[in-house]
């Protein structure tokens, strides 16, 4: 099985998320949908950026390397970077 690290975008709120999952297309549906407690005050999330791991350990930590940084910047270059 595989796992993602995913970044999305909220134009609505001009906000960007990370999280990880096994399950890319569900997960999505999910915070345009049900929401997360993270996502519920948008319903417009796009996905911008994905990493494929082997291990969902691997995503976690990958996950956790893109928030410590707390850097917009930082997204964006990693969502410009696969363009």
């Amino acid at each position: 099985m595989s796992f993602f690290v995913y970044i999305l975008y909220s134009s609505a709120i001009d906000q960007y998320y990370v999280g990880h999952t096994g399950n890319l297309e569900g997960r999505l549906f999910r915070h345009n949908n049900s929401g997360s407690k993270a996502t519920k005050k948008a319903k417009d999330w796009v996905l911008k950026y994905t990493e494929k791991y082997s291990s969902k350990a691997e995503a976690v930590n990958r996950e956790s390397e893109i928030k410590k940084k707390k850097s917009r910047k930082y997204i964006e270059w990693l969502i410009s970077s696969v363009g």
